[in-house]
């Protein structure tokens, strides 16, 4: 691993930079190019409210649980429309500039933020609001063999599905689906757990193939991403042999694209999945400890180093034909910081953060 990673400046990037608002809310991305966040995002709220509890748990600071309860409320006070029972894409929804839309996958990535923050605050809203939110997705989004991507609110038509991943129902929508399986653990909900394992058979007998959806190089990159996602979702079903079957094709097919399309265009989020899947899954699938070592160290490169808070500690969303991206992200950062601590666990004997804790 290289040694400019460092976990702390990750840390304080996410307390910070201003990427979490004083409302809780969390930008999509930095722009660094023209020093402006994006639009808040339900989605990247909910991933952050759980980086801040793996940052909590890995530290014991006191700033990051307070920074994750923080995020939970803006998402139960301010995201969560209790008129439509589900969460907007981004907010405020609608606005002048922002489709009001809710997407199937940013849903589940929302409620697995409330559970995170649950495990440690108990507060009993946030299981509440997840339960009905899990519920919601399946109503509002499923068809009776699938689940739309994207519905237009208010009245929850689906949007056309068009060749675009993140437009299309498949494999990777299973990462959203692990929700349902979280809070059924936690309530028992005999339903959400049924929903879980028909998405978990549909995913299985769907995702060979997937990042060959997409002819163009850099668009196959962008596709092991939602393909990681898969990997993910499948992680607490690994007991089953057609589960740890495809979960070792999949993660084969992704370090060969990985290896083949990185010189070009590469994603750090995808060498951070892709870490976090070799350890995840090292019960069925021995570590290739050689390139762990190497996706770690290149993984490291992307944490940013600058004077300016806004940036510094962050890492960045990736690099193409040699240029790293201006976009410093939540998600890549939340992902990276946990797939180098796992990795520094691994080699350690330290176990990986429970399930409900992999961001």
């Amino acid at each position: 691993m290289s040694n400019a990673y460092s976990l702390a400046r990750a840390g304080r990037w996410f307390l910070e930079s201003g990427i979490q608002e004083p409302s809780g809310g969390v930008a999509r991305f930095y722009r660094s190019e023209i020093q402006k966040n994006r639009a808040v995002s339900t989605e990247i709220t909910g991933y952050t409210a759980s980086a801040f509890i793996n940052l909590f748990r890995l530290t014991g600071d006191q700033q990051y649980l307070d920074r994750a309860r923080l995020a939970a409320r803006f998402l139960l006070d301010h995201a969560w429309d209790h008129a439509l029972q589900t969460f907007p894409f981004e907010h405020p929804s609608p606005a002048a500039d922002i489709h009001h839309h809710a997407y199937f996958f940013d849903c589940g990535i929302i409620i697995r933020g409330l559970l995170a923050v649950w495990l440690e605050t108990k507060e009993e809203q946030l299981v509440e609001i997840a339960s009905r939110a899990a519920h919601g997705m399946v109503k509002d989004f499923h068809t009776g063999t699938d689940y739309h991507p994207i519905l237009q609110l208010p009245g929850k038509e689906p949007l056309e599905r068009t060749g675009q991943w993140s437009r299309t129902s498949s494999c990777y929508q299973l990462k959203s689906g692990l929700a349902w399986h979280d809070v059924a653990e936690i309530t028992g909900d005999a339903a959400l757990e049924a929903a879980y394992l028909e998405m978990v058979a549909f995913a299985v007998s769907t995702h060979h193939g997937f990042p060959e959806g997409a002819a163009d190089s850099y668009r196959r990159m962008d596709r092991l991403h939602p393909y990681c996602y898969f990997l993910e979702g499948l992680t607490p079903m690994l007991h089953r042999a057609d589960c740890a079957e495809a979960y070792l094709i999949a993660q084969a097919e992704v370090a060969r694209h990985l290896r083949e399309l990185a010189p070009s265009f590469v994603r750090s989020d995808v060498y951070a999945q892709l870490l976090r899947a070799r350890i995840y899954g090292a019960g069925v699938i021995p570590v290739d400890r050689a390139a762990a070592a190497d996706e770690a160290a290149a993984l490291a490169e992307f944490q940013t180093a600058s004077d300016d808070p806004r940036i510094d500690g962050g890492f960045v969303f990736g690099r193409r034909d040699g240029q790293l991206s201006p976009h410093v992200n939540p998600v890549s950062t939340a992902f990276a910081l946990q797939a180098l601590e796992m990795w520094r666990g691994f080699q350690s004997g330290i176990a990986p953060p429970c399930l409900q804790l992999l961001i």
